[in-house]
Formats: C-alpha cells, sequence, structure tokens
C-alpha cells in the first residue's frame, strides 16, 4: 500500500539506503541502528505531542522523561501498527496470487482474487484508521482521556492523507524537472515533502476533532435560554 502511495523517488531512496544498511550490517550494527532508529523516530512523536497539545489547546503537564517514554511507547505502536498493515497488503496480493493459480474458471478466479484484495485494503484502511486514533488518543496530555474509533477529523485526515499522497505522486510522475533541478537531492527533498503532507493531514485532523468538542462543549447563551423560557410560559 505504502508503495502505491508513496512518491516512486522517495521509496526508491528508502529501499537503496535500507539494502545499503543491509548489506553491511552485523549483530552489533543493527541494535545500534535499532535504537538510534527509534530514539530519532520518537523525537518526531515528540513534536507531535507538543504540537497536538496546542491543537487541543491543551498544557502539558508530564515531566521530559514522562514524555519521553510516552513518545518511545507510542513509536513502538506505532511501528506494529504500520507492520501489521503492510503484513495485510502483502498477504492479500499472495492470497489473490495463489487463488488465480488455483481456480481453473478465470471469471471465479478474478472474484476471490479481487476479493482477497479489498479485504486486504479494507484492513490495512481500519489500521491506519486506528493509527490515527492512537495518536490522537496518546499523543496530547488529555486529562481525561477518552478513546473514540473513528471521528470526524481520523476520517477527515486519513482521507486527506491518501488523496494528497496519490496526487502528489500523481504531480511527481507528470513533472519530472525535480531531477535536473536538485539532482540527488530530489529523492530526499520528495520525501520530507510526503512527510510534510502527512504531518498536515494528521494536524488537520486534529484541529477539526478540537473544533467538534469545543463546540459540544459550547454553554448556550443567555439570550437564547430566555427566549425558550418565554415560550414554555
Amino acid at each position: 500500500m505504502l508503495v502505491l502511495v508513496i512518491p516512486s523517488g522517495a521509496i526508491g531512496t528508502v529501499f537503496t539506503t535500507f539494502n545499503q544498511a543491509a548489506e553491511a550490517a552485523s549483530s552489533g550494527k543493527i541494535t545500534f541502528g535499532f535504537i538510534v532508529a527509534i530514539w530519532s523516530a520518537s523525537v518526531g512523536v515528540s513534536a507531535i505531542q507538543e504540537v497536538l497539545g496546542m491543537v487541543y489547546r491543551i498544557q502539558d503537564t508530564r515531566s521530559y522523561l514522562a514524555a519521553r517514554i510516552s513518545a518511545i511507547g507510542l513509536t513502538f505502536l506505532l511501528m506494529i501498527l504500520g507492520g501489521l498493515c503492510l503484513t495485510c497488503m502483502v498477504g492479500g496480493d499472495l492470497g489473490a496470487t495463489l487463488v488465480s493459480h488455483q481456480v481453473s474458471d478465470r471469471i471465479l478466479g478474478g472474484v476471490y482474487a479481487s476479493s482477497f484484495r479489498f479485504m486486504a485494503w479494507f484492513a490495512a484502511s481500519c489500521l491506519l484508521a486506528l493509527s490515527f486514533a492512537v495518536i490522537y488518543y496518546w499523543a496530547p496530555d488529555r486529562k481525561p482521556r477518552r478513546w473514540r474509533w473513528l471521528t470526524p477529523g481520523i476520517g477527515f485526515g486519513l482521507f486527506g492523507w491518501l488523496v494528497a499522497s496519490l496526487g502528489f505522486r500523481a504531480y511527481l510522475y507528470f513533472f519530472k524537472s525535480y531531477t535536473a533541478t536538485y539532482g540527488s537531492l530530489g529523492a530526499a527533498i520528495i520525501l520530507l515533502t510526503w512527510f510534510y503532507l502527512s504531518g498536515l493531514m494528521l494536524l488537520v485532523g486534529a484541529e477539526i476533532d478540537a473544533v467538534v468538542q469545543a463546540g459540544k462543549q459550547t454553554p448556550p447563551t443567555t439570550g437564547s435560554s430566555d427566549k425558550s423560557s418565554q415560550i414554555a410560559a
């Protein structure tokens, strides 16, 4: 799924870096690299914690150590959800391929294969929505915390992320001048731009939820209550 939404230049950079690291990797290097990667990712999650606190207009009362431990735990959880999402997509493709080879009838095999892919996409979408819900629940220091499976912000953020990713991918496909302009730095710029779009959709979804929640908590005005009492009288 990520291959479909992440621009090809960015995903190529990720795969190249991963292959180069795997070729020269040892147990010690892998452990050290994993720790550094988790710490670096938690720095980004810490930034998300601060920004979501501003979006929800709440003050983070956690200490630096508690906030960083929470960010590391959220990083691990998001890694697990991302791995499950990729597993669903790979499993759906493998299941569709096996079914298409096992079933002799082409029409029936195509129906089964499409069903496998649809279920894989549906499961991956649910996991992505769950990732948004986990971030909105865990990242800000809300008291008390309220778990919500699906909110208007989650739906808009997920849909906006998908549209923005596919739109950015289409833009890069039709306008390839970034390679001539930036050279080898083009892939890194593409990846950072995609990260920016993803973070923007995450914050827009959080802002929508904050506005909806503030509207629910706003008490009725005095004029409307007086008018209602006069009508009742």
